[in-house]
């Protein structure tokens, strides 16, 4: 059957006049009440027929089609109105009129009793998958109490600009992402992360809008728009997620289609056929051919897909694993490789300077200060290690460069008092000297990351930073071996920090020296070797191989671009929702597989009965309706 998902009204543009009232909420269920409604009716009017009242029945059966058809009715009118095409409603219409013709009230009021209770179901399953975004929508903050020249103010969300200053109280939800100017207090994120333990948050920590501040007065500067927050992309990620349809769906949609009127043409010439060649009488003929119309019906094939796709699409937000799409969903069983990114990935993104080694012409406290003014105006996740390791250590505060030059994927070059320093990579700075000053294999075999920097006498001297493998980096790797799903890391370090660093996260195969240009060439590559490729970044330079790949992966805590160019988006930047997130997958398959091979055995069966005049008409939509019910239960499963 075919179903639409409904498009909610995103929080931002909902005030509390506009809430969806108690009485609105009630229409969500008034399918299944008409279908409740409809088999009481029938069940009456069977009553009445035990005892001799037919012409009493027969009013309550045309009642039961009313109220029982109206909605699928009107879906199956306007849709072959809108597409100019057929549809399995159409069929469900038909076949109940032809039970009528012929007398058979009582089947052709059960037919359209069952049809529509499988279409409440259906409703039901698309209420189930929105459940997730109704229960944000309801803790989003609708007003921020805005602090003016000294002087506080309510104001809606919508009217928060960048830079602003908010205030949130003790037990109130934060308006809107931002960092904290004043004040620490314990923030809950479970609404975006999942996590149930509240995180601490200081001065400068970053908060979201829809979290809650458990217990302390904060202010908070506002960094982003009400309809840019990270609460508000979760929401729309999942509305997006439910409109776009698998392979599996468009396929079906495009079968119902042809099907249909395959079907019409062939309990047309049922009509007829067997008087002429097998000598049936001419009610047995229209019987049967109504009988055909009802088994033949591809309902449950049609219903074989979308109830399973969003019910897994709703578990996986459940869990804070956010499809993009049913399409996305369902190629991630088909995976036979990941390629990691490194840093902010299968590590932490925030190294920390271990070790720094400076040329005899330089003091330590001079080279920090040097350094660190220069890379304080780099964004890399290494540049602002190494900056807040200079602060910590150099008396003199840091002071803006004079000239600054990034050389994305090799260092940075800066110039502050009249000196031009290179800050880099051995091959930036040149290997041969750089290996020369300074015997750095043993960093490398630990994993350490090294950054040289070059003044116009050479090289000045050597920092030592080391990246922390996330904790369940080597559990997930070793969860995605067992789905014989191999992995590979992406790193732009040399090939002696790479092995170290892949051997404590678990992996086997890596790609040392890898410039962003070179992520997508990679995954290309990959791609040759293996018939389906995942990749899983953070950053900015990401963003291309996550196009590349066939399923992109995205941390929830990584950049803007990132989240809009990926395909699923992990909220809790937790590694090992990889590997669930392709068993739902399978799972999802599996049961689809289920229910398209089930239905369509069930449709074999009932032909074949018909044909045999083994089956009468209650039995046929019993058999036919039975089966989508029981397709739609299965897709339910996905639900837990």
């Amino acid at each position: 059957m075919n179903a639409e998902t409904k498009q909610m009204t995103t929080p931002i543009a909902m005030n509390n006049e506009e809430k969806v009232s108690l009485i609105e909420k009630g229409k969500q269920h008034i399918e299944l009440l008409f279908a409740i409604i409809s088999g009481v009716l029938i069940l009456v009017g069977w009553l009445l027929m035990n005892v001799e009242l037919t012409a009493v029945s027969v009013p309550i059966f045309i009642l039961a089609y009313v109220i029982g058809g109206f909605f699928k009715a009107k879906e199956g009118i306007e849709d072959t109105i809108a597409e100019k095409e057929l549809n399995v409603e159409m069929l469900m219409i038909f076949a109940a009129i032809g039970a009528a013709i012929i007398g058979y009230w009582m089947e052709g009021a059960i037919l359209i009793f069952i049809f529509a209770l499988s279409g409440a179901l259906e409703t039901y399953t698309m209420n189930r998958s929105n459940r997730e975004i109704s229960a944000l929508m309801d803790i989003q903050p609708e007003e921020a109490l805005r602090i003016v020249g000294g002087r506080e103010e309510k104001v809606h969300i919508s009217e928060l600009q960048i830079g602003d200053t908010i205030l949130v109280k003790p037990g109130e939800r934060i308006p809107a992402d931002g960092a904290i100017l004043q004040g620490t207090s314990n923030i809950d994120e479970a609404a975006i992360t999942g996590e149930s333990m509240p995180l601490s948050k200081k001065e400068q920590d970053i908060v979201y809008a829809g979290t809650m501040n458990l217990n302390g007065s904060i202010t908070v500067e506002v960094k982003k728009r009400a309809n840019e927050t990270l609460f508000q992309k979760i929401i729309n990620l999942v509305q997006n997620a439910q409109s776009e349809k698998s392979p599996s769906q468009q396929f079906i949609e495009r079968f119902e289609g042809p099907y249909v009127k395959i079907v019409l043409i062939v309990v047309g010439l049922m009509m007829f056929l067997p008087v002429l060649l097998l000598s049936w009488s001419w009610n047995e003929t229209f019987y049967r051919a109504m009988i055909l119309l009802v088994v033949a019906s591809p309902c449950a094939l049609v219903a074989s897909v979308m109830p399973a796709t969003l019910s897994a699409i709703s578990n996986g937000a459940r869990k804070g694993i956010l499809f993009k799409g049913g399409v996305h969903l369902e190629n991630l069983s088909n995976l036979q490789a990941i390629a990691f990114d490194k840093t902010g990935t299968l590590t932490k993104g925030k190294p920390e300077v271990t070790d720094v080694i400076v040329r005899d012409d330089w003091t330590k406290e001079d080279f920090l200060y040097t350094v660190g003014s220069i890379e304080s105006h780099s964004n890399h996740p290494l540049a602002q290690a190494i900056t807040a390791y200079a602060k910590k250590n150099s008396t003199k505060p840091l002071q803006r460069p004079d000239q600054l030059e990034d050389k994305a994927g090799w260092g940075i070059v800066g110039t502050i008092n009249n000196k031009t320093i290179l800050i880099g990579k051995a091959d930036f700075v040149g290997r041969d000297e750089a290996l020369k000053f300074a015997d750095t294999s043993a960093f490398a075999q630990e994993g350490k990351t090294v950054v040289f920097a070059k003044d116009d006498q050479g090289i000045c001297g050597v920092l030592a930073l080391k990246d922390i493998v996330r904790q369940e980096t080597a559990a997930a790797i070793k969860q995605l071996t067992s789905l014989n799903v191999q992995a590979i890391m992406l790193t732009g370090d040399s090939k002696t920090t790479a092995s170290a660093i892949a051997k404590e996260a678990a992996i086997t195969n890596y790609i040392a020296e890898c410039l962003p240009e070179e992520k997508v060439s990679s995954i290309k590559d990959l791609k040759q070797k293996y018939a389906a490729v995942g990749m899983v970044g953070d950053g900015i330079n990401d963003a291309p191989a996550l196009a590349t790949a066939n399923v992109g992966i995205a941390m929830g805590e990584g950049t803007d671009v990132a989240l809009e160019t990926a395909d699923v988006v992990l909220m809790k930047n937790d590694l090992n929702k990889i590997a669930e997130a392709i068993e739902l997958s399978k799972r999802m398959n599996r049961i689809i597989k289920q229910n398209v091979i089930f239905s369509i055995t069930v449709i074999m069966l009932l032909i074949a009965s018909n044909f045999l005049q083994i089956i009468d008409l209650p039995f046929g939509v019993i058999g036919h309706e039975g089966s989508t019910i029981l397709v739609i239960l299965n897709g339910l499963r996905l639900l837990k």
